[in-house]
């Protein structure tokens, strides 16, 4: 009896991204997340688990091997979201097939998901959306406990894959000094750390909420000040204390968006 096939609840593709991987990458948006976070960009994607396209590994990597001659020596794929770690089966058998045929492969995860210990030796970069460190702030800001988020983060940290960190600032919640340091001694622990971004939150979802009749909890906070979250963004890789262990220099681009990245406009 041959084994069924299993097919992926994909939200939507977009042949080339810049900003989620390295190199230049196809972008698989998949369907539903477990979070229901504050400034959720995504709504639409995320807070809904109906069926968008339903498409099978082989249809993902036959679409992405059509660009593969644009990667380079970086590019790839990215799973993205939502969150993919919801699809844990499809995810696995769609990453072996990257691998078989010499894709790079890089997932954009907030690390909410089980089943996920296989499927992260397929991945060559976890890109770790970072809500907070603290419990009762996590929970504040997803709805969940934090709980599931570093047992994934000690799964990546013990196969020593590639990562880039990323945190959303938003005005009036971790816009503070303080948390920047706090987060600035949680990554100085981490292993393999390749990048490190603050994005300034913005609030272009509003029209989604509005068309999908959902309250837009932070309806009242403006967007976050870009001057002042690259100063953030300098403090956070400063090296004026012990924890220097992170050097690169990056900076919170102001170009077009587009749907793989909360970056600002």
């Amino acid at each position: 009896m041959s084994k069924k096939e299993v097919l992926g609840n994909v939200a939507s593709i977009e042949t080339t991204g810049f900003v989620d991987g390295p190199g230049i990458r196809v972008i698989v948006f998949m369907q539903g997340c477990p979070l229901r976070c504050l400034y959720c960009h995504n709504p639409d994607i995320a807070f809904f688990n109906d069926e968008k396209t339903l498409m099978s590994p082989e249809q993902i990597v036959n679409k992405v091997l059509r660009y593969k001659s644009y990667f380079g020596k970086e590019g790839g794929v990215t799973f993205s979201g939502g969150e993919p770690l919801k699809q844990p089966e499809f995810l696995l058998e769609t990453l072996k097939l990257c691998k078989l045929n010499g894709i790079n492969t890089a997932l954009d995860t907030s690390g909410v998901g089980e089943n996920f210990e296989e499927l992260l030796n397929y991945v060559d970069t976890v890109i770790l959306d970072v809500k907070a460190i603290d419990n009762d702030d996590y929970k504040k800001l997803t709805g969940l406990e934090i709980d599931r988020f570093n047992n994934f983060l000690k799964s990546v940290q013990k196969k020593k894959i590639d990562l880039w960190i990323r945190q959303v600032i938003v005005p009036g919640i971790n816009d503070t000094e303080e948390n920047i340091i706090n987060l600035k001694k949680f990554i100085s622990k981490l292993k393999n750390v390749k990048k490190v971004e603050l994005l300034p939150y913005h609030d272009m979802a509003k029209p989604k909420y509005e068309k999908l009749g959902i309250e837009y909890r932070l309806k009242d906070t403006k967007p976050m000040d870009k001057v002042r979250c690259n100063q953030l963004q300098k403090l956070l890789l400063s090296d004026n204390n012990e924890d220097n262990t992170i050097t690169q220099t990056c900076k919170v681009k102001n170009k077009k968006c587009n749907k793989s990245t909360t970056h600002a406009c």
